[in-house]
């Protein structure tokens, strides 16, 4: 029996900015994992011991890996149809397995805490099947694989959370045009798209703010990253405004030059301007999300912020925002209990997360 694991991520800048390709963000895979257990089979098979979950079979067809009822793609199923057209590509037989799933990415009840846990599976069954077929594949090269099947189910996906999953740490990351590469795989198939360019995408490792604490607490409400991002998509598209407009073009300038102030920090270990970059990232998501009329920043999310900055800290929502979690950085030191206190008054619950170490071989462009 095969096993391997992939962390889930939390976003600490460039949210909605990295949906665009060329968009940068920065971000941290945490030490709660994913895990996955697969084994060689008769007949394909993924159960999973989340709440929920029903059993998938898959066979194969003159199209490739099918499921066997009317079930829509599956992150896991798009995985393994992607691995399978790749190890075809490389002249190898496909063959039949068997994968068990289970996850440290929700709570008991099977809540997800927005951890990232479609990237974290997608990048766990990659490992798995990479050890099944001994591909030997590289951090970045299960990375790539990761992205072309994350896209086939979530097209706006920016590939972070892929990057998190696969590579660990801090990551400083920039996404790729995801567009070009599902046409590209439609026409020419996943090697091709594999081995092409992929450029503007760049990938490198940050130090950690070991001077800084890293707080995460969550708000107990689940969010639909995809279904938020296409609501900001369809209001700049449409050209919406419900509030101080903040044009789509500046947002984008402005949030990359508040990554840019955060990575330049990190690198240069200098937590003052990491602080500062997280909170200008907050005010400007705010402000995207009122002048689009997209609730980002929830009021639990707001109460989790305000408390957090009351005590010094900076604090920000991660990823797509509307529920899920928030991020606090805290100058070393920092007495947290008014701001737990306060979380607790206001339902929200503080995770007991670290920074997942790095994967060695990080850094790609």
């Amino acid at each position: 029996m095969i096993t391997a694991r992939a962390p889930g991520k939390l976003f600490i800048a460039g949210e909605y900015a990295v949906v665009e390709p060329g968009g940068d963000a920065v971000v941290v895979a945490v030490d709660r994992h994913v895990h996955v257990h697969l084994g060689p089979a008769d007949r394909g098979r993924v159960d999973s011991d989340q709440p929920g979950w029903a059993p998938l079979t898959w066979s194969r067809d003159a199209t490739g890996v099918v499921a066997d009822d009317d079930r829509a793609l599956d992150h896991v199923l798009s995985t393994i149809r992607t691995v399978e057209e790749f190890v075809i590509g490389l002249g190898i037989d496909p063959r039949t397995h068997s994968l068990r799933i289970s996850s440290d990415l929700d709570d008991a009840d099977g809540r997800k805490y927005g951890l990232g846990s479609s990237a974290a599976v997608t990048v766990a069954t990659i490992r798995a099947l990479d050890e099944f077929y001994g591909l030997r594949l590289s951090p970045l090269e299960q990375f790539r694989l990761a992205l072309l099947a994350i896209i086939e189910v979530a097209p706006t996906s920016s590939g972070g959370d892929v990057a998190a999953s696969s590579f660990g740490g801090w990551i400083s990351y920039r996404s790729p045009d995801r567009a070009a590469l599902a046409e590209l795989r439609a026409r020419d198939g996943v090697l091709a798209a594999f081995r092409a360019p992929w450029a503007p995408l760049a990938i490198s490792p940050l130090p950690s703010p070991d001077t800084l604490e890293f707080v995460v607490g969550w708000t107990g409400a689940a969010a639909s990253t995809a279904q938020l991002v296409d609501d900001v998509q369809a209001a700049v598209g449409a050209g919406t405004s419900a509030g101080p407009a903040l044009p789509y073009e500046r947002f984008l300038t402005e949030s990359r030059a508040r990554v840019a102030d955060l990575t330049a920090g990190l690198a240069d270990g200098d937590p003052e301007r990491v602080l500062a970059a997280v909170r200008a990232a907050r005010r400007l998501l705010v402000a995207l999300g009122t002048g689009l009329g997209v609730e980002i920043e929830t009021p639990a999310l707001t109460r989790l912020c305000d408390e957090a900055e009351a005590i010094g800290a900076a604090a920000k929502s991660s990823g797509a925002g509307g529920g899920d979690c928030g991020i606090v950085l805290a100058p070393g030191g920092t007495d947290l209990t008014p701001m737990l206190d306060g979380w607790q008054r206001a339902g929200v619950r503080r995770l007991t997360l670290a920074v997942a170490p790095p994967e060695p071989r990080v850094g790609a462009r």
